[in-house]
């Protein structure tokens, strides 16, 4: 099953401590990159996210997002920092004797200083906050898939077509091969003519052998073969791989463009160069496709 690589996956989940919410997405990239942007307190479980991500998504640039919501009040222990206030103490006391100053240190104003008093998570069980954080993962990942899935179908549709219009214009490049090596016997005749007259016949099987020489210089029949059989391939693969594929018909695509490329330096004929502009355009734009493809 051809998947793309763009998709989106999001889901919430709640185990009575904490509100858990997930984001995923993915875009186009030559290889696997999973990154997670979640809170410093759980980064323990940042490994494992990872891990579970890779099970579905093998290729792409894949983010992360983590949100955790504490629901209760007893996961925060706040602490006193007395060696922090003695010295804020001793200090204001020290501005006070130098320069004279009235006034009174109050608790009021010693609280508020900064690290006198600071809110300190607690430490949680990392074991129960992967399996919270994982219920919602799984659900994104599963969302993600679907819809890279959806678009993958899209993607295979398009390619299927442009594979058949190939085949089509490969078709009529083979019916209008013979007729080129026609072609030039009748301009060679005509040449001959044109330069000599006709005080002088020049022999039939003289013209035959320039035909001929000609006919396997230009001849583009192997390349029109592997040409259409990179097409066959192509479909295969978009109907019948259960594996991601995308490097596999990055590399067919090379083959194509290979074969295309022979086929228009040796072709010596208007109409079939019209064909190959047409078929290197298909080409090219299922390039850019595949480029979409996990």
């Amino acid at each position: 099953m051809i998947k793309s690589m763009t998709g989106f996956g999001r889901s919430e989940h709640s185990d009575g401590k904490r509100s858990i919410t997930v984001e995923i997405k993915s875009v186009n990239h030559r290889y696997g990159d999973i990154s997670v942007k979640m809170p410093r307190r759980y980064s323990f479980a940042e490994e494992k996210i990872k891990n579970t991500v890779k099970k579905t998504v093998s290729r792409g640039k894949v983010d992360v997002s983590v949100i955790v919501e504490n629901l209760t009040e007893d996961d925060m222990t706040v602490k006193l920092n007395t060696m922090v206030a003695k010295q804020y103490v001793d200090n204001l006391g020290e501005l006070q004797g130098t320069f004279g100053l009235s006034g009174e240190i109050t608790l009021q104003f010693l609280a508020t200083l900064p690290d006198v008093m600071k809110a300190v998570p607690d430490v949680e069980d990392e074991d129960e906050v992967c399996r919270a954080i994982q219920v919602p993962l799984k659900q994104a990942v599963e969302n993600l898939d679907y819809m890279r899935t959806i678009e993958g179908e899209k993607l295979a549709e398009d390619l299927l077509k442009r594979g058949d219009f190939i085949r089509s214009l490969v078709k009529k490049i083979e019916e209008r091969s013979p007729l080129v090596t026609e072609a030039y016997s009748e301009k060679l005749r005509e040449r001959i003519k044109e330069l000599i007259g006709n005080h002088v016949t020049v022999p039939e099987d003289r013209i035959l052998l320039e035909a001929a020489i000609f006919a396997d210089k230009c001849s583009i029949t192997e390349e029109l073969v592997r040409l259409d059989s990179h097409m066959i391939q192509l479909k295969r693969i978009l109907e019948k791989s259960d594996q991601p594929a995308g490097k596999k018909l990055d590399f067919l695509v090379q083959e194509m463009n290979r074969e295309a490329n022979t086929i228009g330096s040796k072709a010596n004929d208007i109409e079939i160069t019209n064909f190959m502009l047409e078929i290197k355009s298909e080409i090219e734009k299922i390039r850019e496709q595949v480029q979409n493809i996990e």
